[in-house]
C-alpha cells in the first residue's frame, strides 16, 4: 500500500505543478463541502482537512473566506460531483473527479481530452475496480501499535498502518475518513497531518514509455486545465 501511495505521489507531482487554476479548484471544493456539511471546520472534519490542505498549497485566506461566505449564504451555484473513468496511452487507467454545474459540458470536455491524448473514455466502473478508494492520514509518530489500538477502540475499519521515517500513515476505507480522523484527534490531541486526503490508489501499475509519454502528459495537462476537474488519478509508471 505504501509503495503504491508513494509511486502515485511521485507520478502526480508533475500533474499538481500543471494546475494553473488551483485557487478556483480549492474555492469550488470548499464551497461544496461547506454547503453540504456546514461552514464550521470544528464540526465538519472534511472541511477542516480541506482548508488545511489549501493553506499548505498557499491558497490565500481571502479565497477560502469567500468560498465559506458563499456557502453560508442562500442560493449560490449548484455544483454536483461527477466521476469519469478511462484508458490513456499504453492502456494505463485514469480516474477523473469533477465538480460541475453542467454535466454535459464537463463530459464533453473530459472526453475531448482523452481523445486528443491517445486515450479513450470508458463506462462507470471500467477502471475504478482496480483502485482502492482510501482515506489516508499521515502524521509524525513512532508507535503504530498504539495507533492501531486507538483506532480499533473507536471501531474504525483500518486497512493498513505504516511506520516509516518517524511518520505513521493510516489507510482506511474512504467511508471511514471522518471516524478515523476524529479517533486520532481524540487519542492524540491536535495533530499536524502531513497527508489528510481521500484518494484512489492503484492496485497495479502500467509502464508508459517511449512514444506514449508525450500524449499521456498532454492528456493530464488538458484534464487539469479544465475548471471542472478537481483530481486526476492514474496507475501510469513513467
Amino acid at each position: 500500500m505504501g509503495r503504491a501511495f508513494q509511486n502515485r505521489k511521485e507520478s502526480m507531482a508533475k500533474t499538481a505543478d500543471a494546475k494553473t487554476k488551483v485557487y478556483s479548484k480549492y474555492g469550488r471544493e470548499i464551497y461544496v463541502v461547506a454547503k453540504s456539511g456546514g461552514t464550521d471546520p470544528s464540526s465538519n472534519l472534511s472541511l477542516r482537512g480541506l482548508i488545511e490542505r489549501a493553506k499548505k498549497d498557499q491558497v490565500p485566506s481571502h479565497v477560502i473566506d469567500k468560498a465559506l461566505d458563499k456557502a453560508a449564504g442562500a442560493g449560490g451555484e449548484d455544483f454536483s460531483p461527477a466521476r469519469y473513468e478511462g484508458f490513456g496511452p499504453a492502456s494505463c487507467m485514469i480516474i477523473v473527479e469533477c465538480l460541475t454545474d453542467n454535466p454535459n459540458r464537463t463530459f464533453g470536455d473530459v472526453r475531448n481530452a482523452f481523445n486528443k491524448g491517445k486515450g479513450k473514455i470508458g463506462t462507470p466502473g471500467s477502471v475504478s475496480h482496480m483502485f482502492d478508494h482510501c482515506a489516508i492520514l499521515r502524521f509524525v509518530g513512532e508507535d503504530e501499535e498504539d495507533v492501531l489500538e486507538s483506532l480499533m477502540e473507536a471501531e474504525v475499519d483500518v486497512t493498513d498502518i505504516e511506520n516509516e521515517d518517524g511518520h505513521i500513515t493510516v489507510f482506511a476505507p474512504h467511508t471511514e475518513y471522518a471516524k478515523a480522523k476524529q479517533a486520532l484527534i481524540d487519542a492524540y490531541g491536535e495533530l499536524d497531518f502531513e497527508v489528510d486526503e481521500i484518494q484512489f490508489l492503484p492496485q497495479t501499475h502500467t509502464p508508459v514509455e517511449g512514444d506514449d509519454v508525450a500524449p499521456f502528459e498532454k492528456l493530464l495537462d488538458m484534464l487539469n486545465d479544465l475548471d471542472d476537474v478537481q483530481n486526476v488519478y492514474h496507475n501510469a509508471e513513467l
